[in-house]
C-alpha cells in the first residue's frame, strides 16, 4: 500500500492518478474528507482505503507492514493565514509525528517543503546548503512552519531510511480549481478572461522591474507529480530538494499564453498590488534544480507555454479533472 495524505487536495490527487496509471491501485488515501469541494478531485481513481487525518495514526499502528511508502502531501497551505497555532497543528506537529512513525516502522518518506522557506530570496533559491536554512526569513506563518519543519527533520539523530522534503515553487494544474484565492495565477486568469474577456495584473512597486515585469518559477504538476514518481523507485539520496521548473518567468508571460492558449485577443490591466502584502511580495524567485538533476533524474520540465497549453485546452476548457 501506497499512503498520501492530502489526497483531496491539488497536488497529491494529481499524484493519486499517476499512481494509478503506473497500477498502483492500493492506494490509501488520508484527508479531511469533511470539506465536500475538493472531493471531486478523487472521483473516479482506484483507491485502497479512506482514512481521516484524526484517525491516521491509529490506522498506521494496525496496518504499518502492509505499507510501502509515505507521501506526506498534507498542509495547511493558506499564506494569508496569520494565526501560526493553525500551522503549528497541521504543518509542524502533525509532520514530526509523521517523521516519528515512518521512522518506528522503517517507511520511506516524501514530504511537501515549499518555496516560501527561502522569504525574499536574499539569500537565494539553492538546496544545497542546508546550514544556509536557519538563517531563512519567510514571510508568512506558512513559510515558517515549512522552514521550522525542515530544520527539525535535519537536526534529528533517528531519520527514515529513505526521507525527501520538497521545497514546491508556483505550481500550477488540473486539480487546484476548490483552492479558490490560493490557486494559481493561471486560474485566475483563465477565470477573468473567460468572464471579462481581459485580464488584470499587479503593477510593480518596484523600480527594477515593469509592471508584469515580475518573476516566479511556475512548475506544472505533472512535473510535480513525476518527481514524487521518481523518489519512489529512487530511495537513495535523503534530502531537501527543490522543486520548481528551474526557469523564472514574469507574470506578463503567464498572461499571455494564457490569452493564447484561450484563443483570445490580449486585454491587460494593471492595479496597485493591495497595501497589506505588498511589503511581503517576492519580485523573483527561480529554483536551483541542480540537486535533483545529480541524483538522477531524468525529464526536462515542461516550458511555460507547454503547461499553459494542456492546462487550459485539455482541462480548463473541457471542465476536466486530472
Amino acid at each position: 500500500m501506497i499512503v498520501v495524505t492530502g489526497a483531496a487536495g491539488f497536488i497529491a490527487s494529481a499524484l493519486v492518478s499517476r499512481l494509478n496509471a503506473a497500477n498502483f491501485n492500493d492506494v490509501v488515501v488520508v484527508d479531511n474528507f469533511s470539506v465536500e469541494k475538493k472531493l471531486r478531485n478523487l472521483e473516479g481513481k482506484k483507491l485502497r482505503e479512506y482514512v481521516d487525518r484524526e484517525d491516521f495514526f491509529t490506522w498506521l499502528d494496525a496496518h504499518h507492514a502492509q505499507v510501502e511508502f509515505v507521501f506526506h502531501l498534507g498542509a495547511r497551505t493558506d499564506t494569508a493565514e496569520m494565526d501560526p497555532a493553525v500551522f503549528d497543528l497541521l504543518n509542524l506537529n502533525y509532520s514530526k509525528q509523521m517523521w516519528r512513525a515512518c521512522c518506528q516502522y522503517q517507511l520511506p518518506l516524501v514530504y511537501a517543503s515549499s518555496a516560501a522557506t527561502y522569504g525574499d530570496g536574499t539569500l537565494g533559491y539553492t538546496d544545497t546548503d542546508a546550514a544556509l536554512f536557519p538563517l531563512y526569513r519567510p514571510l508568512n506563518p506558512y513559510g515558517e512552519s515549512k522552514n521550522d519543519f525542515d530544520n527539525w527533520a535535519l537536526a534529528q539523530a533517528e531519520k527514515p531510511y529513505f526521507w525527501a522534503g520538497l521545497k514546491f515553487f508556483n505550481v500550477y494544474g488540473p486539480n487546484e480549481y476548490h483552492k479558490g484565492r490560493m490557486a494559481s495565477v493561471v486560474l485566475h486568469a483563465f477565470n477573468q478572461i473567460q468572464q471579462d474577456g481581459s485580464m488584470t495584473l499587479f503593477k510593480s512597486h518596484n523600480p527594477d522591474y515593469v509592471d508584469g515585469g515580475q518573476m516566479r518559477d511556475f512548475v506544472y504538476v505533472k512535473d510535480v507529480v513525476e518527481v514524487c514518481f521518481f523518489l519512489l523507485h529512487h530511495r537513495k539520496d535523503s534530502g531537501i530538494y527543490n522543486l520548481g521548473s528551474g526557469t523564472a518567468r514574469t507574470f506578463m508571460d503567464l498572461a499571455l499564453n494564457t490569452f493564447e492558449a484561450m484563443g483570445r485577443p490580449a486585454d491587460i490591466y494593471f492595479k496597485d498590488t493591495p497595501e497589506d502584502i505588498r511589503d511581503k511580495y517576492q519580485y523573483y524567485t527561480q529554483a536551483d534544480m541542480q540537486k535533483l538533476k545529480s541524483i538522477g533524474y531524468p525529464n526536462a520540465f515542461a516550458s511555460l507555454e507547454e503547461g499553459i497549453r494542456d492546462y487550459v485546452q485539455q482541462y480548463l476548457l473541457p471542465e476536466r479533472y486530472y
